[in-house]
């Protein structure tokens, strides 16, 4: 894998901290170049300075032919220079008006009265230069500079100091030069890679995250980003934004499907279930019609006395899973009132005893409501005992039931074993449920009453609390609604 092929996270900040470190070293490259060349030029400014100091207070020596005098003045510089070695001189060469050494620093390298052509090519140089009088000069070699600058006093040329120079005279202070921009260079760079690698991973982040869900599409619904991942609204805030809106508008599309295909489910198995159950009832009415005249005028007869009423048990049994198959697409039977609600309560005190469970009630409706009595208290029945089934020996079942703002609320609830998310997906379909001893269809009818009536049911289950709330719209006609 190239460079080019690295994460983004590493990406980013790897190109950003190289960015910084090539225009770094070109800037400073730039300015050490210029410094180098300034160095160069200051000190041999200063070079001169000095030289043309010591020029005036040479002219009477050399007047005077006095070399003592003149060794003194010329020695005097190079004990300071010792002090402060960046100056880099190397000697100080005195030059009579033959151009022949009258005194040196140096009187081993350059003795009295030597001619400028015996003391190497550079002063060989300097002679050339000296025979044209060109002035102030700068004679560069491989290994020296000289810089000569003429004694002149009235008009009359009296000689030419000549300062030596090392090749590398400005070295020393490039050098420290040099060594405080790298320094600096470091200190600098020290704090911007960790920004810049910081900056480009805050960066491409958000973006890997990004290309990371993206890559669910087409296998599942892609995971939300986190909150805030990137509050900004420049375009990467926005592409963030249009993938938020994008996952909502696949969840919506998964719901739908899911509903749909739930609801086709469950339509193709209610044609099913109701056409069994009314084959079954033909002959179920026959079996029970028959039970009912054995009863009446059969003979006595002991054995057919203890199996009839097993058999007429086990019919109802039948006729009641069956009635149970079938949800009348049009309910009729008399309007719900407050009594039926309680009628509810007296039936199934006794089941809330067997089973335990602490029963409490709270019903407020009263007078006649535009509903179906018998839906309504199946529903009731129907959430009431799942709710008794769930809570078990010594749990709680709350039962409440009120008219508020045009519709009726039935809500049930149990502090009992919650639902599962693996069941709760399922919860109202038929054949599906937690107890173990019913036939998982109370559930399901509770549903298809519900939907029915136009209402809905909400279901709710968390540690130790379970509740299903039923709303169901009143409406403005009577109960029960005129026949055609």
């Amino acid at each position: 894998m190239g460079l080019f092929d690295l994460s983004l996270r590493h990406k980013l900040p790897l190109w950003g901290g190289l960015l910084i470190v090539i225009t770094a070293l070109a800037i400073i490259g730039g300015n050490l170049v210029q410094t180098h060349e300034n160095i160069k030029k200051n000190m041999l400014v200063r070079s001169e300075i000095l030289g043309r100091s010591l020029a005036k207070t040479l002219y009477s020596a050399i007047s005077q032919d006095d070399v003592w005098r003149a060794y003194e003045i010329i020695n005097f510089p190079m004990r300071a220079e010792a002090r402060q070695p960046s100056f880099q001189l190397e000697d100080f060469v005195v030059l009579d008006a033959a151009n022949q050494v009258f005194i040196s620093t140096a009187s081993r390298q350059y003795p009295l009265q030597t001619k400028l052509d015996k003391l190497g090519p550079a002063f060989s140089q300097l002679k050339t230069r000296l025979e044209q009088n060109d002035g102030r000069m700068v004679i560069v070699e491989s290994d020296k500079i000289l810089l000569g600058i003429p004694l002149v006093a009235d008009g009359v040329t009296l000689g030419t100091l000549v300062l030596v120079h090392p090749a590398n005279y400005y070295q020393a202070s490039f050098d420290r030069v040099l060594k405080r921009t790298a320094w600096t260079t470091l200190i600098v760079l020290l704090i911007l890679l960790p920004i810049s690698w910081y900056w480009g991973r805050r960066m491409a982040s958000p973006l890997t995250l990004l290309a990371e869900y993206m890559g669910d599409l087409g296998q599942k619904l892609p995971a939300p980003l986190p909150d805030r991942i990137y509050p900004h609204s420049d375009e990467l805030g926005r592409l963030f934004q249009v993938y938020g809106q994008m996952r909502r508008e696949l969840a919506e599309k998964e719901s739908i499907e899911r509903q749909m295909m739930k609801s086709e489910r469950l339509a193709s198995l209610g044609r099913l279930t109701a056409s069994i159950a009314h084959e079954i009832n033909n002959p179920l009415g026959g079996l029970l019609t028959a039970v009912d005249t054995l009863k009446r005028h059969a003979a006595a007869d002991p054995v057919l006395e203890r199996v009839l009423p097993l058999l007429e048990r086990g019919l109802n049994q039948i006729k009641d899973i069956v009635g149970a198959l079938l949800v009348e697409a049009k309910a009729k039977g008399r309007a719900l009132t407050g009594q039926d609600i309680e009628d509810v309560h007296t039936l199934l005190a006794q089941e809330a005893k067997k089973h335990g469970v602490e029963w409490g009630w709270d019903n407020t409706v009263r007078g006649e409501v535009p509903l179906p009595a018998t839906l309504v208290r199946q529903v009731l029945i129907n959430l009431a005992l799942n709710a008794m089934q769930a809570a078990g020996n010594g749990g709680h079942v709350g039962v409440s039931a009120a008219l508020a703002e045009g519709h009726l609320a039935l809500v049930v609830n149990n502090d009992g074993r919650g639902i599962t998310p693996e069941l709760m997906e399922h919860l109202f379909e038929p054949f599906t449920g937690q107890n173990e001893s019913g036939q998982g269809l109370g559930l399901w009818i509770t549903h298809q009453i519900v939907e029915q009536l136009q209402g809905n049911i909400i279901v709710n289950s968390e540690a130790g609390l379970t509740r299903f709330c039923v709303t169901l719209p009143l409406g403005e006609e009577k109960w029960p609604p005129p026949s055609a």
